[in-house]
This record gives structure tokens, sequence and C-alpha cells, in this order.
């Protein structure tokens, strides 16, 4: 069973064999309905509005949709003996501690959105301790891939650079585009986090999951361009504040959940750019709830 609001998805993407509710996890009565009619086994928790950079500007928004409906899962899966919750989280918890970031340092979020997340790492421990729910938690890092919301102006840099370049528009880098990160093709990473609920040795810990090898913002508007077999120019912007260089260690998620070969960047981005352009543009729509105005980067204010 899938519940999604659809507000970074579309209904074309659903698995027909899945049986799809629309709404959100925020409303807990209708999460309690569905847990008491489905009496779920396992909980796979991917829901979120990632943008880390506008988090800081839609603080009531990033708790109540990233935090508060994270807690009316967990409350579910307490009250009907879920036998695993499996939380994505975000390398965004680690802020701006030196990379490799490990499962072992101490996390120090920058943004409002990396705080909510580890909130719910934290509530998962402590549930687990007082009412015994195993989790598995994940930290992924700058994913992208086919199906993906490529009309979001405000997160999923490659989808923004693809849609961009599809409609003949400059690629826009905050700041000179040496900020590194280490892109990750959804494929590569759909596996462990299924396997995970199955997979007991696994259990009440945290994995780090991502793509190894990192990049600059530049590189891969270059990269992009490349897949695409587009040309376009790049428009600089002002720096925002985010962190400058994130990319994880992953050798713990290797030994609990095994080690399989890594898409390349290259090769994700042909993948992803071929399904792209059958997709075609979607139109970036502005975010209708920001709560604070001041220190808005102002490309997220244009038509």
């Amino acid at each position: 069973m899938v519940l999604d609001d659809l507000s970074g998805g579309f209904m074309e993407n659903v698995n027909p064999k899945a049986v799809f509710v629309e709404g959100s996890v925020v409303d807990h009565a209708l999460v309690d309905r569905l847990f008491t009619e489905h009496r779920f086994e396992y909980v796979y928790h991917l829901a979120a509005y990632a943008a880390e950079g506008l988090s800081h500007f839609i603080k009531r928004f990033n708790y109540t949709n990233n935090l508060t409906g994270s807690v009316n899962l967990i409350n579910a899966s307490v009250k009907h003996k879920v036998k695993c919750f499996v939380f994505t989280s975000s390398i965004a918890v680690y802020g701006a501690l030196k990379p490799p970031m490990r499962e072992d340092m101490v996390p120090v979020p920058e943004d409002p959105y990396g705080i909510a997340k580890l909130a719910v790492e934290m509530d998962l421990k402590v549930t687990h301790e007082m009412f015994g729910l195993n989790y598995v938690i994940f930290r992924p890092h700058n994913v992208y891939g086919e199906f993906q919301n490529i009309g979001d102006r405000y997160r999923n840099v490659v989808g923004i650079f693809m849609n961009q370049l599809m409609q003949g528009k400059p690629l826009t880098v905050f700041g000179d585009g040496s900020q590194t990160r280490a892109f990750s093709y959804i494929g590569d990473i759909i596996p462990a986090i299924v396997n995970s609920a199955f997979t007991p040795s696994a259990y009440n810990q945290v994995f780090n999951i991502g793509a190894d090898k990192d990049y600059s913002v530049n590189e891969l508007a270059s990269l992009t361009m490349k897949a695409m077999g587009i040309s376009g120019e790049i428009r600089h912007l002002d720096a925002r504040n985010e962190v400058v260089h994130a990319h994880a260690d992953h050798s713990k998620v290797k030994k609990y959940l095994g080690e399989h070969p890594l898409t390349s960047l290259e090769d994700g981005l042909t993948r992803m750019a071929a399904w792209a352009k059958t997709a075609g543009v979607r139109k970036s729509k502005k975010f209708g709830e920001i709560e604070i105005t001041e220190k808005l980067p102002p490309v997220w204010l244009e038509e």
C-alpha cells in the first residue's frame, strides 16, 4: 500500500500492483485508520519535503510535515505491533562535519530539514527502547534518477538542470559551483532499503547510503549537458547558506547489507536524461507557503 499526497510526485509513477491512497502522513486520523484496517507488518517511511535550503524559510511546514508526520506513523506502528519501521533520514543531519561523514560522528545539522530528520532518528531510538519497535535508519544523499520531480525549483539539482536545458534556460548555480556532493543513482540505493526490513542484523542501526565519488556542481552541470546532448550556459547566483562539501563513508551498509556495483554518474545521468526527454518539461511552481522572506534567494521569487 502506498500513501502519498502527490505534492512532489505523479500518479503515473505509482506501481499498478500497489494499492494507492492519496493523503498525507500529517493526517493522523487517516494514518490510524489505514493501520487499523490493513494491519501492516512493515513500514517504509520515505515521505518528506526534502528541501534543505528552503527549510530555513518554511520552518512550520518543515516540522509539521517532516517531524509530526513521522510521529504519526511511529505512533501507529507501536500500537499495531509493526515488525520493522524503515526510515529514510538524510546526510543533512551531519551539517558541516568534515567528510567523509561516518555514522559514529555526532550529528550537527545546520538547517531545519536536517534538524527534523535527526529528531525522528532520536525518536525511533527511544521508541525502540520504550516499546520495542524495531527500526532501520538510512541517511541517503543527493539522490537522482528516473521519475524524480524535475519541476521542483527548490531541490533535486540534477532534475533542475535537465528541466532548464529542455527549456533553453541557463543552468542556475549558487556560488562559484565548487561545492561538492556525491550524486547517488536511485537504482543503487533502493535494494538495500527494501531488503533491510528482512535483515534482522540491520535492525536498530543507522546507515549512510549512496555514491562514493564526489563531484563539484560545476562538473555535474557539464556532465548533465553531455547526457542531455544540449549545450547550455551557467548562471552563477549569489552563494547561499549551505554545507560546502558533503559525502559519506559507506563501509557499514556494505558490511550489513552487502556490496554491489554502483552506477557511475555518467551512466546514471544518461538513463535519467533518456527518461526526462520522454517525460518532457515540467513547469516549476513556487512554494505556496513561504513563512520567512528575509534572505530568501531572489531566484526563488522569479516567475
